[in-house]
């Protein structure tokens, strides 16, 4: 088929891991697809370049602001008209319903190409508290109601956002929202070949350092875990605007050297970072999937973490969930996999199982293509 795929960024050329989840999807599709990919805001300057075996057009949109993305779309819509023009599209594939989804949805609809927009982030909420979410401001709303009212299909990658994104389409007559999540690359992220049978427990956690991930949560759930009488210290692989204040609060908590902030890991490193953790952990007060979490079950470790995108999903065989926003309740889910290696083990096992059935990049990539062929022949 050929693939016309809108994203906010994409990779700049081989060694660039923007957005993992995507790069992996369009490398995958590349193998069976013409898959060609617009990526609207990065890298700049504007260029074309091949990567990972697709052709890339990059407009070059930076942070241009209100006035300057009115352009910005023309020039998207028009692009994407040209490439249709030279190699017409079976389909658009616009990931996020916002920015990217309103102009794929717009140009889709100018150029009567089916289209497909995924649901991958904050779209649906509103946390104001945090200033975190596309329904705060009414710019962002107009967005995501027009991409999703005029898409062929929606997806999303986990039921929690289908459930979400459900009021927005129901309406509709012969409306597709599927659950069709992001694949993990199951041949990079595999479990060690042996698990670490002594020394303290390892928590893991790999997410930007922002408010929305909630670490605050997860260092007050550490601290319980530390007064309890659990000898286990915990990794933080990330970097973001909440950094210095998280640091300042695990030294306020009494946990220095017992947390470790190890920044910004490569993503092609975190296979050996999630082998040798014990537990990892997710504090998130909104996830569309959360591709950490799944990332960590493909490596064969057990997730402990707030009920949010997929880990609801894996539980209760191969994850544990909490509430959000409760340090206590983190907390015992966490101790409750500490003090049974056995039981952290089995569900380690399970975990790995469940991703290698529903969540392998064969899986995404195969249900993507059954999504493509549905609305291509409607």
């Amino acid at each position: 088929m050929n693939v016309g795929i809108v994203v906010p960024g994409f990779s700049a050329d081989e060694s660039d891991w923007c957005i993992p989840a995507l790069r992996n999807l369009v490398q995958r599709l590349a193998l069976t697809d013409d898959v060609r990919v617009l990526a609207m805001r990065y890298p700049a300057p504007a260029r074309r370049y091949r990567v990972v075996g697709a052709e890339v057009a990059a407009l070059g949109g930076g942070t241009a602001g209100r006035q300057r993305s009115a352009g910005l779309w023309a020039r998207a819509i028009a692009q994407i008209a040209a490439a249709h023009r030279h190699r017409r599209f079976d389909v658009l594939h616009a990931f996020w319903a916002n920015e990217a989804g309103a102009v794929t949805a717009l140009a889709g609809r100018l150029l009567d190409i089916p289209t497909v927009v995924s649901l991958a982030g904050g779209e649906l909420v509103a946390f104001r508290d945090i200033g975190y979410g596309g329904q705060l401001a009414r710019t962002e709303r107009a967005k995501v109601l027009v991409a999703l009212r005029l898409a062929s299909a929606v997806t999303a990658g986990s039921a929690a956002m289908l459930r979400l994104a459900r009021p927005w389409i129901e309406s509709r007559e012969r409306s597709r929202v599927e659950r069709v999540p992001l694949g993990v690359d199951v041949c990079a992220f595999q479990p060690p070949r042996e698990h670490r049978s002594s020394g303290p427990a390892v928590l893991v956690h790999v997410a930007s350092l922002v408010p929305v991930k909630d670490q605050r949560t997860l260092l007050s759930a550490m601290a319980l875990l530390r007064r309890g009488g659990y000898p286990c210290t915990l990794e933080i692989a990330g970097n973001g605007s909440e950094e210095l204040p998280l640091r300042r609060l695990a030294t306020d908590l009494g946990l220095d050297g017992s947390v470790q902030f190890l920044g910004a890991v490569r993503h092609d490193a975190l296979p050996s970072l999630y082998r040798r953790a014990s537990v990892f952990v997710l504090s998130s007060r909104h996830e569309a999937q959360c591709m950490a979490a799944l990332e960590a079950a493909a490596c064969g470790i057990p997730v402990a973490g707030t009920a949010v995108g997929i880990v609801p999903e894996l539980s209760p065989s191969g994850a544990v969930s909490a509430p959000l926003a409760c340090a206590r309740a983190l907390a015992d889910g966490i101790a409750g996999l500490l003090q049974d290696p056995r039981r952290r083990r089995e569900m380690g096992l399970a975990a790995r199982e469940y991703v290698e059935a529903e969540y392998s990049l064969a899986r995404c990539v195969e249900r993507f293509h059954a999504c493509y062929a549905a609305i291509s022949r409607t």
